[in-house]
């Protein structure tokens, strides 16, 4: 059986691709450092049967993409044929105020990953960008539209996508990229207190808090349902036309962050309570164009906002709050939104 890496494998989408590699048959190993994962995650994984009739499970190993001795180890061990790299940390708006966290940790440890891969002969390199390397572009945002970031987590991401395009052509390491977008559902950290409105909103109602909206609340975002993308990313270097494209993947339909908090209130049987704040630096509107991915991979079932938020809440109530932890490591504070700087939750 082949071996792959998913970095970020035990956070929110890495452990459900995690989990569905593994019942595809592959050898799967999952790096995470846990600053945003749980090993739960992946310790609540089911397990798939090899040939001989043997339970396989992922094996979880605990360190940081920083770590390149960690990193080339895993690599010179198991001889990866595919790599799947979700580590990141994904907090779009604070990463204004954390530029050398988030460089360090979104492009210099993809870097990481990029030299080891070409060193040890991995077949293709697939990566998780963002949305967020469009910037303020014209929507829907397709991949023909040339980058334009607005925030340091879009700029990293966009130079990783450049860096890949580079590797190929200067030492053959095939590459897919995908652009994923608000992404929902369960084993998402609803604790996380700078990213996922869903689950912000989520964690505020069972903690017995008003759901909190930056501005006017009139911002527009498409939300994806994770089983939604997951099968499209796991079978994509297996996909000839793929290799070395960029795909948008996700929801199609657009939807303001006001009427994702009543549809969030409803699915958790909560009366809707809003607390609007001071508006933040943010894209306004942001949602894209699918017609590559499905020319490429084929047309697939979508799950409906209400559906996706649904099965989240599900979760999210069986699951229980999780404390909202401060970022300790804030670099810069001018300009810091307020709810950002106390103890709200």
């Amino acid at each position: 059986m082949e071996n792959v890496l998913v970095t970020g494998g035990a956070g929110f989408i890495g452990s459900h691709l995690a989990e569905c590699l593994l019942n595809s048959g592959y050898n799967v190993v999952a790096l995470d450092d846990l600053s945003g994962g749980f090993v739960e995650n992946v310790e609540g994984l089911s397990s798939a049967t090899d040939d001989s009739g043997k339970n396989r499970s992922v094996v979880f190993v605990q360190g940081s993409i920083l770590d390149h001795e960690l990193v080339n180890g895993l690599f010179a061990q198991y001889k990866f044929k595919y790599v799947y790299h979700l580590a990141a940390y994904a907090a779009e708006g604070l990463s204004h105020f954390i530029k050398r966290f988030n460089y360090l940790n979104n492009l210099v440890g993809s870097v990481n990953l990029i030299d080891a891969a070409v060193n040890y002969g991995v077949k293709c390199f697939v990566f998780t960008s963002s949305m967020a390397v469009y910037g303020s572009s014209q929507v829907p945002m397709s991949e023909e539209m040339i980058p334009a970031p607005e925030d340091p987590y879009g700029i990293a991401k966009a130079g990783v996508e450049r860096e890949l395009a580079i590797s190929r052509e200067m030492f053959g390491l095939d590459y897919v990229i995908f652009r994923p977008h608000n992404v929902i559902g369960p084993r998402q950290n609803i604790g996380d207190r700078y990213r996922n409105v869903a689950g912000i909103f989520m964690n505020q109602i069972l903690k017995g808090a008003p759901m909190s909206i930056f501005g006017d609340g009139e911002q527009v975002r498409a939300f994806s349902y994770v089983d939604d993308i997951v099968p499209t990313i796991a079978k994509s270097p297996r996909v000839p036309e793929a290799i070395g494209n960029v795909f948008n993947i996700g929801g199609d339909t657009p939807c303001t962050i006001n009427h994702l908090a009543h549809i969030v209130a409803d699915a958790m049987g909560a009366k809707e309570q809003v607390l609007h704040l001071e508006a933040r630096h943010e894209v306004k509107l942001a949602f894209c164009s699918h017609d590559r991915v499905k020319k490429i991979f084929g047309d697939r079932p979508l799950t409906s906002l209400e559906s996706g938020i649904g099965l989240m809440a599900k979760w999210a109530k069986k699951h229980g709050a999780r404390e909202r932890k401060t970022f300790e490591g804030i670099e810069i504070t001018k300009n810091l939104p307020a709810f950002w700087r106390g103890n709200q939750r």
